[in-house]
């Protein structure tokens, strides 16, 4: 008779297991990762740059059918032509290729009486489209709007700029919208309406795009640091703990003395002279955030070298560095994981605080603690607060979740021997 023998889990696989049985945890790490997801493809669904138009340009273009009327076998101006419907895609344009298209390429060289520079803007060019009704159209993101435009112009009063100075000059038609004898001109901010679902900040730019990939900046930023942190913090550790002695005296007075400079006080002094970007302000918290992974690690450390897998390891003529990060390290990552959330939630926490401070990443970069900042003069904003601390305060709950979880499942009780 077979007997099939049940192979058992290893212990990081029961942590597994009992990490997906704590729903509120398990549900709020893929809420997150899906939030994440999304704002990492937010080019996608959240832009003001088309992803894909059909225009025919009116345009006699190589290889379009033509009635040859004098028989030389090439098109002559004023022989009618077949205008053939061609299909561009601004937006992979710009992401893969770094170009776009200019405005005069579709026919929108002024918009509103005013010339138009640089790229066309879609939006418009969708309205003219659908009002040709001709066939050419536009197709643009689930959410037409992009963090760093200002979109409230699209509201002014139309008017024939007679002058082409691009204003408006006393004398010079315009449709009056609202009946009030004067072609008014919209400024930001304002509040939330069907078309800007949180409103405009005071630049004029849609509040829900710039959270959006403000929650994308904040995550990386935060799993950046982690990440760098995690990598010196275990190293110095795990040499304070399990070579002791000296270095470990010596070693932990001078952590000691270098964490008790203040961050802050050095992230300002550095913001007065330079332009901190998500990769400096990154490097500059890791250089202070490692202090405290070393410590978990330094403890772990300690108390696993006295354990006899590690002696055997050593007898059998490991190398430091295997019996450190190939046996011991492996069975310290109890700490490690259960305090990566809380890194998480505090990277945030200081990249809102430094940008509200206006010490942080410089504008036009989306951020939430700018956005906060703005309505720090003028509370009548308020979408500039409530809805980027609604934002905040999902986020680190959601992280907040996630750490009890780990916390939960990775508890070296619960996995005991001995129960």
């Amino acid at each position: 008779m077979n007997s099939t023998v049940k192979k058992s889990d290893s212990i990081f696989r029961k942590r597994i297991k009992k990490f997906k049985s704590i729903k509120r945890a398990y549900y709020s790490i893929l809420i997150l990762l899906a939030c994440y997801i999304f704002s990492l493809a937010a080019n996608f669904f959240v832009n003001s740059t088309a992803l894909c138009i059909g225009y025919t340009n009116n345009i006699y273009d190589f290889g379009e059918e033509y009635v040859d009327l004098n028989n030389n076998k090439q098109w002559d101006e004023g022989e009618s032509h077949k205008d053939k419907r061609r299909y561009y895609y601004p937006l992979f344009k710009k992401i893969f290729q770094n170009s776009e298209y200019e405005a005069k390429f579709f026919g929108q060289e002024y918009i509103k009486g005013k010339k138009k520079y640089g790229k066309p803007h879609y939006r418009l060019l969708k309205q003219q489209f659908d009002n040709n009704n001709n066939g050419d159209f536009v197709i643009m993101p689930l959410y037409p709007y992009d963090p760093y435009e200002e979109v409230l112009s699209e509201l002014d009063e139309e008017f024939t700029d007679k002058n082409s100075n691009g204003l408006w000059d006393e004398g010079e038609p315009f449709i009056d919208n609202n009946n009030n004898g004067i072609q008014d001109e919209y400024r930001p901010p304002t509040s939330p309406d069907q078309y800007h679902i949180m409103g405009t900040d005071n630049q004029g730019r849609d509040v829900l795009s710039r959270i959006i990939y403000g929650f994308k900046i904040s995550i990386t930023f935060s799993l950046t640091v982690v990440f760098l942190s995690y990598f010196i913090g275990v190293i110095i550790g795990a040499s304070l703990g399990y070579f002791g002695g000296k270095l470990d005296l010596y070693g932990l007075r001078f952590i000691e003395i270098y964490a008790s400079i203040p961050f802050l006080f050095i992230v300002m002094m550095l913001a007065s002279f330079m332009r901190p970007s998500i990769f400096i302000l990154a490097a500059l918290l890791t250089i202070f955030s490692w202090v405290g992974i070393c410590y978990y690690v330094r403890g772990e450390f300690y108390r696993e070298k006295s354990k006899d897998y590690v002696s055997a390891a050593i007898a059998m003529g490991q190398s430091h560095w295997n019996v450190m990060f190939k046996h011991i390290l492996p069975n310290s990552l109890t700490p490690i994981i259960t305090y990566a959330p809380f890194a998480i939630m505090g990277n945030i926490t200081y990249l809102v605080a430094l940008d509200y401070l206006g010490f942080g990443l410089q504008p036009p970069t989306p951020s939430w603690g700018e956005l906060i900042n703005q309505a720090a003069g003028n509370l009548q904003n308020w979408h500039l607060v409530v809805f980027p601390l609604i934002i905040l305060a999902i986020t680190l709950f959601l992280i907040t979740l996630i750490s009890e979880g780990f916390r939960a499942a990775f508890d070296p009780k619960v996995h005991s021997r001995l129960r």
